[in-house]
């Protein structure tokens, strides 16, 4: 089979508003120059549009026109290499996602452990921040949800209390593998982000030999300033947070 036609029969399996490059094509590099010629073929039938260099799209077709890929669609190739998640979207537009502001993002943030990943593409812009661990599919969530405790006071249009009453039930709702993999990467981050996941964890009952590891990370001198009281988490004492 020529390589036109092994391309060709790839990105019809790819459903529309798919975005790929020459990584999520079953090819060797060698083959690259000879595929982006296939590729160009390709776009100039309208089988395929170009939404970047090295990037393309499988245009999503409708009674009114061809659409462009949604917003998370256009990041994708941003947050992978050869397949394999690298970076994950964080700051506000994720806050807004977990519930936590009402606020959307004019510009979003892309964690990543192995390299700086900015964005000034159209409508699609992002600042590069450095991630505390290295990211992978297993592992992003957990990431971006300790970034909430880590940017507590930043988060826009709420309150470092309600937002601790809404990472406190999802929380609540984690299975012992989960808190298990919370506490693990918390270990990474500064010490305001182990001292509230250990009080929430305390406060919703978890056993002290859990708990344990997040109180012996943090310096017994160090303070923890966020405004709060015990009516808003009963075990600030517990893990010198005032």
């Amino acid at each position: 089979m020529n390589l036109y036609k092994q391309i060709d029969q790839q990105i019809r399996k790819l459903s529309e508003g798919r975005v790929f490059g020459y990584s999520d094509l079953d090819i060797d590099r060698k083959d690259y120059l000879s595929a982006a010629k296939a590729l160009e073929r390709m776009k100039n039938k309208g089988l395929i549009n170009k939404i970047s260099n090295g990037e393309f799209y499988k245009p999503i077709k409708t009674a009114f026109g061809e659409l462009k890929p949604d917003y998370k669609e256009q990041l994708r190739p941003f947050l992978f290499e050869n397949g394999k998640r690298i970076a994950y979207v964080t700051g506000t537009y994720l806050y807004n996602q977990l519930g936590l502001t009402t606020q959307l993002a004019v510009r979003i943030k892309i964690a990543s452990r192995s390299k700086r990943i900015s964005i000034n593409r159209g409508a699609l812009k992002a600042d590069a921040v450095k991630s505390y661990a290295e990211v992978t599919d297993s592992n992003y969530t957990f990431l971006g949800f300790l970034d909430a405790f880590k940017d507590i006071r930043q988060i826009p249009d709420t309150t470092v209390q309600n937002t601790i009453k809404i990472l406190s039930a999802r929380i609540a709702k984690m299975n012992d593998k989960e808190v298990a993999q919370l506490i693990k990467y918390a270990l990474l981050y500064p010490p305001r982000v182990r001292a509230l996941l250990g009080a929430i964890l305390e406060s919703l009952g978890k056993p002290q030999d859990i708990t344990t590891p997040l109180l012996k990370s943090i310096n017994p001198l160090t303070k923890i300033n966020l405004g709060l009281t015990k009516s808003d988490l009963p075990t600030i004492d517990n893990w010198n947070i005032v």
